[in-house]
């Protein structure tokens, strides 16, 4: 897994916390909310997440920690996308052609 510099991360939380507290303050502004979500995907594709907050949240991480902590930590975190199969085994299991 390849990250960005600490510098670069840590600018675009910044500027993603930035827009967010100017978002709050004045919710109904569509064009402030597009930037502010533009930020947040900036970071998603910066940090490989699918969520600002998830990319705001393993920004922090990685700022405080070193890269090795950081990559053993990922390492350690159950994947989102893991597959969850329920049901009887794949042996028991007939097609509808088999029948």
């Amino acid at each position: 897994m390849r990250l960005p510099a600490k510098n670069e991360v840590a600018r675009h939380l910044r500027r993603y916390r930035a827009w967010e507290r100017m978002m709050l303050a004045a919710p109904a502004d569509r064009d402030l909310r597009a930037t502010f979500e533009d930020s947040g995907y900036t970071l998603c594709v910066l940090m490989g997440k699918r969520c600002a907050r998830e990319a705001a949240d393993a920004a922090d991480r990685y700022l405080r920690t070193t890269l090795s902590a950081y990559l053993r930590e990922q390492d350690e975190r159950p994947h989102p996308g893991a597959v969850v199969r329920r049901g009887p085994p794949a042996a028991d299991r007939r097609s509808p052609a088999g029948r």
